[in-house]
């Protein structure tokens, strides 16, 4: 068993709470809604986001109902944005099954990604918690700019380790903290802690999400997915940002001259990720995610000892072992 299983059986009951809490707020009147978002259901993913909204209450109050429909509010937020990336992305696959879109078509795909908000928002409305609420309905918004300000990055060329970190901590981190608040906010914590535990969730989701990019940079067949999507977006990340500073590298300049072309071909993108190995950005990416724990474990060392201060750290090394 892994650290993470040993962690989802830790909170097995609370995780039946919540997808029962889910599965029963989006039932409708129409059949075809209900096929397509019970055969979404069924691949639940990790559920990494309601996880640490239930850890995060855990830790710092007694969890209750509240907990539970923020948690189901934040993990069909995020399934939300899912289904609406498959359709940005024109994707055929997600977690292993075929997307909503590749199935249907857009129309359909936006409808139920839009049900999945629209239920999302009802969730946080029934905890009668306007810190809940209000934090739903930013992540929203935060999402969403974190989206459009990469693809304005991409566009521009701004290959740039501040812009990168700036990017990922409103499309990835964000996320994160929202979890965390709505985990606190159940059991009205101290702001104190609230705002401790938050960085330590911003930290987590840069770390998530430098970790996924990793990926992109290894054949498919190690993780379940094509390599060099995020270059055929025009997305460079940390890895290859590292490498293009190496400036004594012989093969930088080159490299820059080719990333800064409009359009990349399979054998550009393949080209751009040896360079990326070679001139040390995987394991700079590495460094860096380490760096992030150093600092996480030392925000954590300022609250109060639980079991679930020490399932945070397992979480913060699970994400940087994960295999995908």
């Amino acid at each position: 068993m892994t650290i993470f299983n040993d962690i989802q059986h830790s909170i097995a009951p609370e995780l039946k709470q919540l997808n029962e809490s889910i599965s029963s707020s989006l039932k409708t009147s129409n059949s075809l809604m209900n096929g397509i978002v019970e055969n979404y259901l069924k691949t639940k993913g990790k559920q990494i986001r309601p996880i640490l909204v239930i850890l995060s209450a855990k830790m710092l109050g007694a969890m209750n109902q509240n907990t539970i429909l923020g948690a189901a509010a934040i993990e069909m937020l995020h399934n939300a944005s899912l289904i609406h990336d498959d359709v940005v992305d024109d994707a055929d696959m997600r977690r292993g099954i075929s997307t909503i879109n590749s199935v249907w078509d857009n129309r359909i795909a936006v409808l139920v990604g839009d049900y999945f908000v629209a239920s999302a928002l009802n969730h946080a409305v029934k905890t009668s918690d306007i810190r809940i609420v209000d934090t739903i309905s930013n992540i929203g918004q935060t999402l969403s700019l974190g989206e459009i300000n990469q693809i304005e990055k991409a566009r521009g060329h701004n290959f740039n380790e501040n812009a990168y970190i700036e990017i990922i901590s409103q499309k990835t981190a964000s996320l994160f903290e929202a979890c965390v608040k709505i985990g606190a906010y159940s059991v009205n914590a101290p702001e104190e802690e609230i705002e401790k535990l938050v960085s330590f969730a911003n930290l987590f989701g840069l770390c998530f999400q430098i970790r996924d990019d990793v990926f992109d940079y290894f054949e498919a067949d190690e993780i379940g997915k094509p390599t060099g999507n995020d270059l055929r977006e025009g997305k460079v990340t940390l890895p290859l940002l590292y490498a293009l500073s190496v400036k004594d590298h012989p093969k930088c300049a080159e490299m820059l001259q080719l990333v800064d072309n409009e359009e990349l071909d399979s054998d550009s993108i393949a080209t751009l990720i040896q360079y990326a190995k070679d001139a040390g950005g995987i394991d700079y990416a590495y460094a860096y995610m380490n760096s992030l724990r150093e600092k996480a474990i030392k925000i954590m060392a300022e609250l109060p000892d639980s079991p679930e201060k020490e399932t945070f750290i397992k979480m913060f090394d699970f994400i940087i072992m994960r295999k995908k």
